[in-house]
């Protein structure tokens, strides 16, 4: 098996398409370090970097049935590309306000907004040319692989915008550029697998909504994308993680930084260990008993008291939840037909994206109310209680044995 999955990375298009992910990914995470650093710097507001989130996320609200149509109706390569060389180009004029001095809090969330416009588009296109690049037999191990590229950023992308920032932010700028330059040039070279049946419907109001009229008539499909939403909805512990390590593991920067990189480093090993071995049964219970993992895990880092078990915990958490996402994405991506991946895509993209943004507001808000251990800890068991939810009304996904059962 780990012969097969070597022979992934030995498909030059796949290999292409992972390494741009890569460099995607990273140049995102460090792009916000960056803006993040610079916003402050400049107006020494924490409302301004709240403004810097909501510029990134509203184009991604506004342009959720824009950007399935555009996937379904044009060369999802082409569109990966257009958006690399914006995103290229935004960091481009960004080194140059840096360095010329005329960057302000305006310009930096006109960055911000098309950086996150960008990604709205990137994100569908890029997920539904996936399954165009390698056969249906290994696209979980794909997906799996391409999981680790997004963990592999989370990991490497923060530390390496925070250590070239103290060099100044033109270093940022410029790195990201270079980085974004050549994955543009690897996405030009992927060549796909097979084509799809583009959509030629004239574009209406019916064929925008299409995508969430799908994900609500395939139970499976919409029981996959709503647990996703309430799990990490309720589940969001990590946005308190400053909190933790200040007022309850007395730990410092470091342990901060060290209980952030956690969860990605058990996702990163996840990843990887599903890339070599991949599920081949039981993928309805296995993806239940992963939330379930992922809740009382959860729950245990709530109650711990010593940095070494919270960690152990994070990294449970993290691996948990990778299991949970290769299934949840496989069963997308193979029950989805080609023609309407990019619609379905981006609906999953705003499931994903507002459980993230809402699950942090929930999480402080909770946490403002009852105390922060004791909103971390419901987290975990709303986790729980939102997995016994689903079991009983999808019983469908509950019972699921192969990926391309319906």
């Amino acid at each position: 098996m780990a012969s097969l999955s070597g022979s992934i990375l030995r498909q030059p298009s796949f290999a292409n398409y992972w390494v741009s992910r890569i460099l995607t990914s990273i140049s995102f995470q460090m792009l916000s370090v960056a803006i993040g650093w610079q916003m402050y710097a400049l107006t020494h507001d924490a409302f301004s970097l709240g403004l810097v989130g909501l510029a990134q996320f509203v184009p991604m609200v506004l342009l959720t049935l824009v950007v399935g149509q555009v996937a379904d109706r044009f060369d999802r390569r082409r569109i990966v590309n257009v958006c690399q060389i914006i995103e290229a180009l935004t960091a481009g004029l960004l080194l140059y306000g840096s360095v010329a001095g005329w960057l302000s809090k305006e310009n930096i969330l006109v960055a911000a907004a098309i950086l996150g416009a960008c990604r709205s588009f990137e994100g569908p296109a890029s997920s539904a040319l996936l399954p165009q690049l390698v056969p249906k037999k290994i696209l979980q191990q794909a997906i799996a692989w391409t999981t680790s590229a997004g963990q592999t950023a989370q990991i490497v992308g923060p530390s390496l915008g925070g250590v070239l920032y103290a060099l100044g932010p033109a270093s940022v700028y410029i790195t990201v550029t270079i980085a974004l330059l050549v994955s543009t040039i690897l996405t030009f070279f992927i060549r796909l697998e097979r084509t799809f049946q583009r959509s030629s419907e004239p574009v209406t109001l019916r064929s925008m909504l299409m995508g969430l009229v799908f994900v609500y008539r395939h139970k499976v499909i919409l029981g996959t994308i709503s647990l996703d939403l309430f799990a990490v909805l309720l589940g969001g512990a990590t946005a308190l993680l400053p909190i933790f390590a200040q007022d309850i593991l007395h730990t410092g920067p470091l342990g901060l930084g060290l209980m952030r990189t956690a969860p990605a480093v058990g996702a990163l090993i996840m990843s990887m260990v599903l890339a070599y071995y991949p599920l081949k049964k039981a993928f309805g219970p296995i993806l239940f008993g992963a939330l379930g993992v992922f809740g009382l895990a959860t729950m245990l880092f709530a109650l711990s008291t010593n940095l070494i078990i919270s960690l152990v915990a994070l990294l449970i958490i993290g691996a948990s939840d990778v299991v949970s996402v290769v299934i949840r994405s496989s069963l997308v991506q193979l029950q989805t037909p080609d023609e309407m991946r990019g619609r379905v895509n981006a609906v999953n993209s705003l499931f994903i994206g507002t459980s993230n943004q809402l699950g942090e507001f929930e999480s402080g808000t909770l946490a403002g109310l009852i105390g922060t251990v004791p909103a971390a800890f419901i987290g975990g068991v709303g986790t729980i209680v939102v997995e016994g939810l689903w079991m009983l009304l999808f019983p469908s996904l509950r019972r699921i044995r192969s990926l391309s059962e319906s």
